[in-house]
């Protein structure tokens, strides 16, 4: 087998650089993906902090919260949301039920929940479109959310 001699071998390497280091990165996320739409990592992070505020504020749920550690629910709902989303985040926390389990919340706790995120969206200019499609993904959680 022939060898290659070192420049040109450093010639095919550099060249061919762009392409792996293109291979190596992450699809990029659709311009129509809700992800977007949500205002990507950042956006998420602005909703979830509003979201918080409004769940902290709300006479029929706050007492959930009162012993949270608001700092992690933030980072894992934000890690939540932007997965379902359809973005680079990858979901750490625990499974909704398990969560859940230790709470008493009824369905109109869990509506109130509904209506902290949905002003949130609106505070936050989230199109109407975009916020039926976060929620239709979110609805699956309520059987593991409602356990009163």
């Amino acid at each position: 087998m022939k060898r290659l001699k070192p420049v040109l071998l450093n010639v095919l390497m550099v060249s061919a650089l762009p392409f792996l280091l293109t291979a190596c990165q992450s699809t990029p996320v659709k311009e129509d993906a809700l992800y977007v739409q949500l205002g990507q990592n950042e956006g998420i992070k602005k909703l979830v902090e509003d979201f918080i505020n409004e769940l902290l504020i709300d006479k029929r749920i706050q007492h959930h919260f009162e012993e949270a550690e608001l700092d992690r629910f933030h980072d894992k709902l934000v890690e939540q949301i932007c997965e379902l989303a359809g973005g680079p985040c990858k979901y750490s926390g625990k499974a909704m039920k398990k969560l859940h389990s230790d709470f008493e919340i009824n369905e109109a706790q869990f509506n109130a929940l509904v209506e902290a995120l949905m002003l949130s969206m609106d505070n936050n200019k989230i199109s109407v479109g975009a916020q039926n499609q976060l929620l239709a993904l979110l609805v699956p959680m309520r059987k593991d959310i409602v356990n009163d």
